[in-house]
């Protein structure tokens, strides 16, 4: 007969060890998978407020101030402006996980992957091999398919596969809240990168309209990054069926591209009303409901599936 180790470490336990479905745990890892993380709900929660008050308080300064920047000095403060939606959330997740720490490379190595991912396969398959800039417009149908099928997809497979070919088989992805822990991280690096490439490509970008911009872009991409991050770590811990991830997927691909949609008439309709540009205020009021409602779902979700585990594990 078989030895019998827990799934996480590897390590022997008896016949009788915790399991969920046909996968053993060792008493440490069981409880592990349980855990609810709250570092994780607190750092998000505290990140999308910042970001809020970060895109309000910048505008209002750059409209006060009116920074007389170009060239070469615009350039850098719009990349440094991109980078700062990843600095607040590393910034205040380690600050909450201080008791258990995550280890801070695998976190960052994540975040890098993701940015990766964005720069040399995300923009160019979207921008250069399905050419959506060209005929995404074209019609409110074909905006909905290309915002799903090709955006959607590409973004949220890319996020997906940062986390499920890296970290994800590594033993030190040993809860459940990892999977959204290492997915916002994802997201967070792909969000750099398509900001950064909207800076360098526009040379430069209004301080008002990018900063709110920017802030949109790390609110949305983190958020669907995460759904597919929760349905990695129930995949991880759990007998899923084989439709599983896919779904997950799926589901990140559909949100993302509908918020693409509803993101632009927000944005478009009141510059076609009023014949000039303004801060996006429509787009950061959508994107942060979308992130807090998220956030919201995400919580509920894990929780119920740590009562449930609770509630059917054999009694002592």
């Amino acid at each position: 007969m078989a030895e019998q180790v827990c799934c996480v470490c590897q390590r022997p336990v008896r016949a009788d060890a915790p399991r969920l479905g046909k996968r053993l745990y060792c008493e440490e890892h069981y409880a592990k998978v349980l855990h609810d993380r709250k570092s994780v709900w607190r750092s998000g929660i505290v990140t999308i407020a910042l970001l809020v008050i970060f895109a309000v308080v910048g505008v209002i300064l750059a409209g006060i101030v009116k920074p007389l920047l170009e060239g070469t000095a615009l350039l850098l403060m719009g990349i440094i402006l991109a980078v700062i939606p990843a600095a607040l959330w590393l910034i205040f997740f380690y600050l909450q996980d201080l008791l258990e720490p995550e280890p801070k490379p695998y976190v960052i190595g994540v975040f890098i992957i993701g940015a990766l991912l964005a720069s040399a396969v995300g923009i160019p398959v979207v921008r250069d091999l399905f050419r959506v800039q060209e005929w995404v417009g074209y019609s409110w149908v074909t905006n909905l398919l290309g915002s799903i099928l090709v955006i959607g997809f590409v973004q949220e497979f890319l996020k997906y596969a940062a986390v499920r070919y890296s970290v994800y088989m590594l033993p030190e992805f040993d809860e459940r809240m990892d999977g959204i822990l290492y997915g916002t991280a994802a997201g967070l690096g792909y969000a750099t990168l398509l900001n950064i490439h909207y800076v360098v490509d526009s040379g430069g970008v209004d301080l008002q309209i990018g900063i709110v911009r920017i802030v949109i872009t790390a609110l949305a991409q983190a958020s669907f990054a995460g759904i597919s991050g929760y349905f990695l770590g129930r995949a991880k811990f759990e007998e899923e069926p084989v439709w599983w991830l896919p779904l997950g997927l799926t589901i990140a691909a559909v949100l993302n591209g509908l918020f693409t949609v509803i993101l632009g008439g927000m944005i478009r309709t009141p510059a076609m009303i009023t014949g000039k540009a303004a801060a996006p205020w429509w787009g950061l009021l959508w994107a942060t409901l979308v992130a807090v409602g998220t956030l919201g779902i995400l919580l509920y979700l894990m929780r119920r599936a740590n009562r449930l585990t609770l509630a059917n594990a054999p009694s002592a």
